[in-house]
C-alpha cells in the first residue's frame, strides 16, 4: 500500500533523472512496485539510485530491484538490493553484466518496519531509479589524469 500523509521530518528535492522504478512515492506498508520493461538492452553498466527524502524516527527500510526475462518470474535473488536505511540520503549501486542475465524488465520491493510503540506504523517517502552508467565520462576523466 502506498499512503501520503504530512511530511514529519527530513525533507528534499528528488532530482527525477533515468527510468524511474517508483517515482517519488509515500510507503507505509511492504509491498512491490510495478514491472517495468526496460526500453533497449543496456549495453553496460546500471546505476540504481535510492534517494530516501522522508522519514520518522525508529524505522527502517529494505529496498531491492529484481529482474525478469518475462515479467512474471522474478527469480530466488534480487539484482541490487540496497543496505538496510534509516535516515535520509542518496545511496547508488552499480551492476554490470545485466543482459547476460536475459532482464527485460525490472521492479522494486520493499520492506518496512517500525519498532516505537504507538499507533503509527512506519513512514519512508522515497525515489529509486535506473541510469546507464556514462563511460565515456569515466574514459575522458581518465586520460586526463
Amino acid at each position: 500500500m502506498l499512503c501520503a500523509t504530512p511530511s514529519d521530518a527530513c525533507v528534499h528535492t528528488v532530482r527525477a533523472a533515468g527510468i524511474p522504478l517508483l517515482p517519488e512515492t509515500t510507503l507505509c506498508e511492504s509491498g512491490a512496485g510495478p514491472a517495468l520493461s526496460l526500453p533497449t538492452r543496456p549495453g553496460g553498466a546500471l546505476v540504481f539510485t535510492l534517494e530516501v527524502t522522508r522519514v520518522i524516527e525508529r524505522e527502517s527500510l529494505d529496498i531491492s530491484v529484481w529482474g525478469s526475462p518475462d515479467g512474471a518470474d522474478w527469480g530466488a535473488k534480487p539484482l541490487v538490493r540496497f543496505t538496510r536505511k534509516f535516515s535520509c540520503g542518496s545511496h547508488q549501486v552499480v551492476v554490470d553484466q545485466l543482459d547476460q542475465a536475459g532482464v527485460k524488465f525490472l521492479r522494486a520491493q520493499w520492506h518496512v518496519d517500525r519498532w516505537a510503540q504507538g499507533p503509527r506504523g512506519p513512514l519512508f517517502t522515497v525515489h529509486l531509479h535506473v541510469a546507464e552508467l556514462q563511460h565515456r565520462a569515466l574514459a575522458a576523466a581518465a586520460g586526463q589524469a
